[in-house]
């Protein structure tokens, strides 16, 4: 689809200069708006959290476990009628777990988070990450933004994530601000390769990604609600595992 407005503004003396919508378009607004709304929430929910009696804190946490295993179930139910290969997810978390086991990247990411802090940080930071970039919002929206200058994705998400990233900070502290510039290379790929790309990156791939990402926040859920500790950052290289199948498709 082309882009509908021209964004070089030619028509003074035949010069060409950038007019503000191709400022605007060129400048991942969308991304960097959602990456300040989480810094914002986290230092709000931080300051907050002085003034919030240990017993309501407890009930904050049980509330995030519980949003948590309501967004994956949500995610992994609307996108996994919708797919073409409904036993990829299941290949993919499997893959993807035995090679995030391998690497250890659960243990490793919870020793470094652990040096620089004594509370759950490492498990608020793994489920902050996964309910930031894993969404049809977070994935489709910059390549919105990319392709036809539409940002309305990344600011509904940003508005989401403000939200989220207050209540996660209440609970884990100012650290949660660290999960703001993963969210903006996450969100930052997507918007290069459809840059990169033109538009073909498929919806199919989108669907299988955003399925192992539900299955991953919901597992995230589980955690912090004590039920099972699934090691979801062991699991994370299941994302890779749709992205790579896809890829080899589109070559044979």
């Amino acid at each position: 689809m082309a882009i509908a407005y021209n964004p070089i503004d030619n028509s003074k003396g035949g010069i060409c200069r950038p007019s503000f919508l191709f400022l605007f378009y060129i400048v991942m607004i969308g991304t960097i708006v959602n990456t300040i709304t989480i810094i914002v929430g986290s230092c709000v929910g931080h300051f907050a959290k002085r003034g919030i009696k240990e017993p309501y804190q407890k009930v904050m946490f049980t509330a995030m476990g519980l949003a948590s295993l309501a967004l994956g179930f949500n995610a992994v139910c609307n996108h996994l009628p919708k797919s073409e290969y409904p036993i990829l997810f299941i290949v993919s978390l499997s893959v993807g777990g035995v090679i995030g086991t391998m690497l250890d990247l659960n243990g490793r990411f919870n020793r470094l988070v652990n040096r620089f802090s004594k509370s759950n940080l490492a498990q608020g930071l793994s489920t902050g990450i996964l309910l930031y970039c894993i969404g049809t919002l977070s994935i489709v929206g910059p390549m919105m933004s990319a392709l036809y200058g539409d940002h309305t994705f990344l600011f509904t998400n940003a508005t989401l994530d403000l939200v989220t990233s207050a209540v996660l900070a209440t609970t884990y502290g100012i650290g949660m601000v660290l999960a703001a510039p993963v969210l903006f290379c996450w969100q930052g790929a997507f918007y290069l390769a459809a840059k990169l790309a033109g538009g073909v990156i498929p919806d199919a791939m989108v669907t299988e990604i955003s399925i192992v990402g539900g299955t991953l926040i919901a597992a995230s859920g589980l955690g912090i609600l004590q039920i099972k500790d699934c090691k979801t950052l062991n699991l994370l290289p299941s994302l890779a595992v749709p992205i790579l199948f896809f890829l080899l498709k589109s070559l044979f």
